[in-house]
Formats: C-alpha cells, structure tokens, sequence
C-alpha cells in the first residue's frame, strides 16, 4: 500500500470550535493508496470536462485543456484531482453513458498516469465509474449517494476504492425547485449515517467512506449557511468529511452581487470549516487556498 501524504444546537448557524475535533478520523483508505489528515484539509481539485459547468464555462471541455489543467493544479498542490463529464449544477440537463465516457476517459487515463496524485471520478454512472478505476483511478465521487445507478455500491465494494457519498435533496432538476427539512443540519447527520450503514452492510469497508453533506444541492441559503457553521458535527460519524463550497450561488447572494468573484469568499468559507476539522475541501482554485490554508495554521488560526 502506498501512502499519499503531505505535510452547538440543532438548526443554529454558530458551532463552536470545540466541535471541530469530535471523533474527528485521522484516515481515508483508497483503492492502493492511504490519504491521512493532519490539521489543515487536503485540498480536491475540481476538473469539470463539460461545456456546461456553472463555474468554469467549459474551459476544460477538451481532454487537452483538462489534462493540462489537471498537472498545473498538482503542481499548485492539490491533494486529489476530481474529473467530471456531467454538471450537476441547478436544473442541468443529464448526458448519456456513452458520452460521459468519451469526456472523461482520456483525462482519467492521462493524468493517472503522468501524477501520482489520487484520481477521483466524479459520477453517478457505475459503468463511468469501473472504467474510471480499471484506468487506475482510486475514488468514486458520487452526488446521489451511490443511489443513482443500483449497480454503484457493488463497483465500489469489489473494486475497493475509495467513495464519497453525499447528500441531496432531489436530482440536480429538482433539487432547487423547494427544499425542505425539519432541522437540516440533523436530517442530514441521519442520511449520511444510514449511508454508511447501508455501503457497509453491501460489503465496502467504513474506512473507505467519506461523507459530504452536499452545499448547495437541494438546501436554501440559509440551509447552506447554517450546514457551514456547523459541519464539525458530522465528525461524530466516525468518516472523513468533505466540504464542497467553492464559487457557489449562495456566496453571491450573501454578498448581494451576483458578479463578484467569489475567490476571497471561497477562502474565508475554508478557513471557517478548517476550524471545524474538516479533512476535504473540494476547490477549484488551488493555490491561493492553499496558500491562504498554510498562513492560517502557521499564525495560529488552527490552534494548538
């Protein structure tokens, strides 16, 4: 095995730091490869190959931009890289196997190849996934919770790869029209657990296991914030957690300009959910999170 490693209430929107640590893993086990956790959260870089994304507009629908792409984020530091050829964004319009295949293959095969940085497939298609993972990629990054597609969970099990399994409300056509929860930030704690539960009873090892409570998928903007504030929780689930924030709408509704960049907003979100322990933040810029990341912890924003 090789290991990849560098160096409140329900429903209240302010958690203390306390609850940051609270069974907090210290481990994520991959197909071939252990990613482990040390204060500051690893970094999984996000590589939409799809002309429709709501962040990057396509600028990496051809294999060559996202290949690209992909080495120049691992030189800048990321920690995973996370290809995808179907947007899952707000009302997005579904795409066939066959066509997803032909958008990520050549990028998953690539840049396991030229990095040694761990491969994620972002997908919901099981046929997607086992071709991503015989190409040597080591994660499944699933938006329905290995829920869409019956077959995702035996992938999983028998390929023994890592999973990240996140919560939403819906599908991505749906899941905006009116999201509702009797306390959110508890009625995802019991999804994730009975996630868990249910890939574990199917054959995947827990230590695999990472959980999402899904930022902008199926919540309000106040669900959003309120889920931000209080994410430590989660710890108690005994998996790694991973947030994924980067450039969302509800950071431009919060700051009341629907074009402002969303960079320094995505920064200061990270290093809030850096307090709560968070081992996985999914970015799309990497190295002024990094950098931001490295000055926090150095000038004791993390803590002792």
């Amino acid at each position: 095995m090789n290991t990849h490693d560098t160096t409140p209430a329900p429903g209240d929107r302010h958690c203390s730091a306390t609850q940051r640590v609270a069974s907090r893993a210290d481990r994520w086990q991959l197909r071939s490869m252990e990613l482990r956790f040390a204060t500051v959260p690893r970094l999984m870089a996000i590589i939409n190959v799809t002309p429709d994304s709501f962040s990057d507009g396509g600028r990496f629908f051809e294999a060559s931009a996202a290949i690209e792409q992909g080495l120049k984020l691992v030189e800048q530091g990321a920690d995973i890289l996370d290809i995808g050829g179907e947007s899952s964004r707000p009302y997005s319009t579904p795409i066939s196997e066959s066509e997803e295949l032909r958008r990520v293959m050549p990028v998953v095969q690539a840049l396991c190849e030229q990095t040694r940085v761990p491969v994620s497939i972002d997908t919901s298609k099981a046929k997607v996934a086992a071709e991503a993972i015989a190409a040597g990629a080591q994660i499944i990054n699933d938006v329905t919770g290995l829920q869409g597609d019956a077959a995702m969970p035996g992938v999983a099990a028998e390929t023994e790869v890592g999973v990240c399994v996140m919560h939403m409300q819906g599908t991505p056509q749906t899941m905006q029209d009116n999201p509702q929860y009797r306390d959110v930030v508890q009625d995802i704690h019991d999804y994730l657990r009975q996630r868990r539960d249910h890939l574990v009873q199917q054959g995947l090892n827990a230590s695999r296991i990472c959980l999402d409570p899904g930022i902008g998928f199926g919540k309000t903007h106040e669900h959003n914030l309120t889920l931000l504030a209080n994410c430590g929780r989660y710890h108690s689930l005994g998996c790694p957690l991973m947030v994924g924030h980067s450039r969302k709408g509800f950071i431009a509704r919060e700051l009341g300009d629907k074009q402002a960049d969303r960079t320094a907003a995505t920064i200061g979100i990270s290093l809030a959910l850096a307090r709560q322990g968070i081992q996985i933040l999914r970015v799309h810029q990497v190295l002024p999170i990094k950098q931001a990341l490295h000055l926090f912890a150095v000038s004791g924003g993390l803590g002792s």
